[in-house]
């Protein structure tokens, strides 16, 4: 993992998680749409679709770069979740993303129990340096996805504060919440208040020490992620990320939310 990957896959993750939908014995599907943006151009844009079934559910997406994308190296990427709900989160027990920068691509699969990693593949693998923090058996037990993990259920809209623990089939990662609020926001599919959380990124392993994009997103404290309500679920969804960074603010922003 480094700083530029953390940031890509968390917007994928951020847009993917915002498709969460209400909960009941016949499926529900959704449609969710963001726009991605570097100091207030357009560089990417997603597209996600969620069903619910019962306490099944399963979220698939895809990106795209955009706008920016004859600057930048052109990025397209596709990614599923699928499990179980519980009482207060999202479980998954398959996870899958693939990606293509440039002449560059990916694909990670991670199979889980009971939140506890049971296997986790990357074509191509990387290339560990000596300075690899290894990922130990320990740091993939008791851990959530980078899309479930970011859908939280709450009865009374208390978001955050919380502590996420995130394994993306490479990274071992905690994501800390804290309460700074609501702000009013809308959208199409959505006009309200959202929870507001400042985000904390914390890497624990599966990542090169002493990287210094790493080390600036860890020393971040201004990145910050509003969550909405699902209309008619216990559930609470990203609809806007900021991330502060080198070339200026990378923003996620819900331009249709359900609905």
């Amino acid at each position: 993992m480094n700083g530029r990957g953390w940031i890509a896959g968390a917007l994928m993750s951020l847009a993917l998680a915002g498709s969460a939908t209400p909960l009941s014995s016949a499926e529900i599907e959704h449609r969710t749409d963001y726009s991605i943006r570097l100091s207030g151009l357009p560089v990417a844009t997603a597209t996600f679709r969620s069903a619910f079934q019962g306490n099944r559910y399963t979220i698939s997406g895809s990106l795209q770069s955009a706008g920016l994308a004859d600057i930048f190296s052109s990025t397209k990427g596709t990614t599923s979740v699928s499990g179980t709900v519980s009482r207060d989160k999202l479980r998954a027990t398959n996870y899958s993303v693939t990606y293509k920068s440039g002449k560059r691509s990916r694909a990670i699969d991670v199979t889980f129990r009971n939140g506890n990693v049971i296997t986790a593949n990357m074509t191509p693998p990387r290339r560990k340096p000596k300075n690899w923090v290894p990922v130990s058996s320990a740091d993939m037990r008791a851990v959530l996805d980078p899309i479930s993990g970011l859908i939280i259920p709450s009865d009374d809209g208390k978001v955050c504060p919380k502590t996420l623990p995130i394994f993306d089939g490479e990274s071992r990662m905690d994501l800390k919440l804290t309460s700074k609020g609501t702000k009013p926001y809308s959208t199409k599919g959505f006009e309200g208040d959202v929870v507001v959380c400042g985000i904390r990124f914390i890497p624990k392993s599966g990542y090169k020490k002493g990287r210094d994009d790493v080390e600036y997103l860890r020393k971040l404290k201004t990145m910050e992620i509003w969550f909405a309500k699902a209309e008619g679920a216990n559930v609470y969804a990203p609809v806007y990320v900021q991330i502060p960074t080198k070339l200026g603010p990378v923003t996620v922003s819900a331009t249709r939310f359900g609905g």
